[in-house]
């Protein structure tokens, strides 16, 4: 039996005990599930190959995202509690959670993500106030929705968009291209976006900036900047950056249990821990998993 295997064994042994409560069960699955996953990418979904240092790896994959200590710290509370299953079924011959004691989470260089109320907040109302809502509401949903770096927005041609599969071209560091899907909201704000810049005569295809500054210029990352600020400092916050809601986008994906290589790959990000392999899916396995764990995605609707 594989380890999927033993984690299906160990969530039925704990729906049968009392006391645990379905909020419980549901994180332990959540968490359990990430780790199989991360185990299965770094090629150690073996029993063989289990033990402290594939604990240890998953932990620092994890707190390299920034992930807040109480969120690691039930992370591993799972685990504890599965390899002590293990123990107890006569799989494993010790404990191999023994001495872990947690990741010591840096928090310098790493920015805080924006708390989830906050960053709804953020979104419906931080813009309420702007001369072009339509537009800076976009680029808010972008950024967090794709979880897109300020220079990858800002270099977004109509010909990088599909509106109707809700995809993007996105043009990463290094030259490197991924694609990204986005949600529901960003789908329709595109839509009215895309209609307003014809109405003003605006070309909405091939080379054509999505988003133009001063005359025919794109729009600045500086532009993009004083957007974030004054839509966080509308609904009284305060330290926000663009990248805060990039952060913001991988920390909620991660918390509400998508796959590790899949956040790693809308990110466009080289491993963490294997700094010399990038982690890949197939488009379709992204954009289920995105649809299924992004809260603006569109309530779990794959088209």
């Amino acid at each position: 039996m594989d380890i999927s295997g033993h984690i299906d064994e160990f969530m039925l042994y704990i729906r049968s005990l009392k006391g645990r409560s379905d909020n419980t069960v549901v994180n332990y699955a959540v968490d359990l599930a990430q780790f199989a996953d991360y185990l299965d990418v770094m090629g150690l979904d073996s029993l063989s190959n289990l033990d402290m240092g594939a604990l240890r790896g998953f932990l620092r994959e994890l707190s390299g995202y920034g992930l807040e200590r109480t969120t690691v710290a039930r992370k591993l509370s799972a685990l504890r509690s599965f390899v002590k299953f293990l123990v107890r079924s006569g799989v494993l011959g010790e404990d191999i959670s023994a001495g872990i004691r947690g990741p010591k989470i840096s928090v310098s260089g790493i920015p805080r993500a924006v708390a989830y109320d906050d960053m709804m907040r953020m979104l419906d109302d931080g813009i309420s106030g702007s001369k072009k809502k339509l537009r800076d509401g976009l680029i808010l949903e972008l950024l967090y929705g794709a979880g897109l770096r300020v220079n990858e927005l800002t270099s977004l041609n109509w010909g990088d968009v599909d509106i109707p599969e809700r995809m993007l071209r996105v043009d990463g560091k290094g030259d490197k291209t991924r694609i990204v899907p986005m949600g529901k909201v960003a789908q329709e704000q595109l839509e009215r976006w895309r209609a307003d810049a014809s109405l003003r005569g605006r070309v909405t295809e091939g080379e054509e900036p999505l988003f133009h500054g001063v005359g025919a210029e794109r729009l600045t990352d500086r532009t993009v900047h004083r957007v974030v600020t004054a839509a966080a400092k509308a609904v009284g916050l305060t330290g926000v950056t663009p990248h805060s809601l990039r952060h913001s986008f991988a920390t909620h994906m991660l918390e509400r249990g998508a796959p590790l290589r899949v956040v790693q790959e809308l990110l466009g990000h080289e491993s963490l821990v294997t700094t010399q392999r990038y982690l890949t899916v197939t488009t379709e396995h992204m954009k289920r998993s995105y649809m299924e764990a992004h809260p603006r995605s569109g309530l779990g609707e794959v088209k």
